[in-house]
């Protein structure tokens, strides 16, 4: 079984389907969207030039770890753009699941030969 991934993105509201696009264009087959709150301090503003809106909308993705850094970059690219304070992308790794099921490359050759 293929190694998983979840990519979290938070993004000012509106920018949701220019992640997921993106995301789709890299490999990923699809992700949940939710309304969430950011907050930060006045000192954090200054310091690093972040200054955030109250409304924000995360993006959940898991994707096969193969293909992590393909998804991250594509969505730096479309949203970011490198400008700071657009938005903010990571990605942890998952451990388990359960009700996903990713067929990879090797696995739909093998499928492909045992019906032959």
């Amino acid at each position: 079984m293929a190694k998983m991934e979840l990519v979290v993105t938070i993004c000012n509201v509106g920018f949701s389907e220019v992640v997921m696009d993106a995301a789709k264009e890299a490999g990923a087959r699809g992700g949940t969207v939710t309304h969430a709150r950011g907050t930060t301090s006045q000192v954090a503003e200054k310091r690093f030039g972040v200054y955030v809106t109250p409304d924000k909308e995360m993006i959940l993705i898991v994707v096969p770890t193969k293909i992590r850094d393909k998804v991250l970059t594509a969505i730096y690219n479309a949203i970011s753009q490198g400008k700071p304070g657009n938005s903010i992308c990571f990605s942890l790794p998952v451990e388990n699941t359960v009700g996903i099921r990713f067929v990879d490359d090797d696995e739909k050759s093998q499928e492909n030969a045992e019906t032959k």
